[in-house]
């Protein structure tokens, strides 16, 4: 067993005791990033904080865990991109400006952003105001701010595509939104596209992280998983985007 797949077990292992089970995985964490119990204590910490309050576009991920959030920058007028599950379907854009405020809460859901949202391709993406603030769910992480999520790199090819058009730099904070007993206190041995948070929520913490790594590689395209490629529209637009020289 590789170091990943060891501290996914043995999170995972706990993990369970406070998960919500999903609709379509029961309890296969390496298929979805769960919600659990006492999350809104979390959300409540990471809309409290500055990197949310002075964010006008957040990117957030498509992770059960993250609904009420996505939920609470509508009604806060903040736009939300994210991406559809496994990004198969590619980035959606979520404008309070175009949603009926009594669909925020559908529109949050998986089911609801892609009928009241509208898809959008990174070279719309490149035109847009750049994304303020990123926020991830994630498998295990830790103190350092080092995350492992659930093993297909969905988070990390998110970063490289939008770092890669211009939408985010080093600069654009990350964060993490878990439960207590996904954050571990031992050394985790990141890759050189892996993604660092700046600040981590739970429901009883905030952990600010000193210097994170952001990976600057943008796609490592000899790295990449062919099924990745052939699934993920957004990977098949960039690399013609690199090919043309339109970036």
């Amino acid at each position: 067993m590789n170091h990943k797949s060891d501290v996914r077990r043995r999170v995972f292992a706990n993990l369970r005791k406070v998960a919500f089970p999903d609709s379509r995985f029961h309890f296969d964490f390496g298929e979805f990033i769960a919600d659990f119990q006492n999350r809104e204590d979390a959300t409540r910490r990471l809309v409290a904080h500055p990197f949310y309050r002075q964010a006008s576009t957040l990117f957030i991920t498509p992770d059960n865990c993250l609904e009420e959030l996505r939920h609470r920058a509508l009604l806060d007028g903040k736009t939300v991109l994210m991406t559809t599950y496994s990004i198969k379907r590619g980035f959606w854009l979520l404008d309070p400006a175009e949603i009926p405020e009594e669909m925020y809460l559908y529109a949050a859901t998986l089911d609801g952003m892609e009928r009241m949202g509208r898809p959008i391709s990174l070279t719309e993406i490149r035109e847009r105001p750049r994304t303020d603030f990123m926020v991830t769910g994630t498998g295990a992480i830790n103190e350092a701010g080092i995350r492992f999520g659930k093993g297909h790199g969905y988070f990390d090819a998110e970063w490289g595509m939008l770092y890669r058009i211009g939408n985010i730099d080093v600069n654009t904070p990350s964060a993490a939104l878990v439960h207590d007993c996904q954050v571990l206190e031992e050394e985790l041995h990141p890759e050189v596209f892996d993604t660092v948070s700046d600040v981590i929520f739970t429901p009883t913490r905030t952990i600010e992280v000193d210097a994170p790594h952001k990976p600057t590689v943008g796609i490592v395209w000899q790295l990449l998983d062919q099924q990745m490629y052939d699934t993920i529209p957004p990977l098949q637009e960039l690399c013609r985007m690199e090919a043309l020289g339109t970036i």
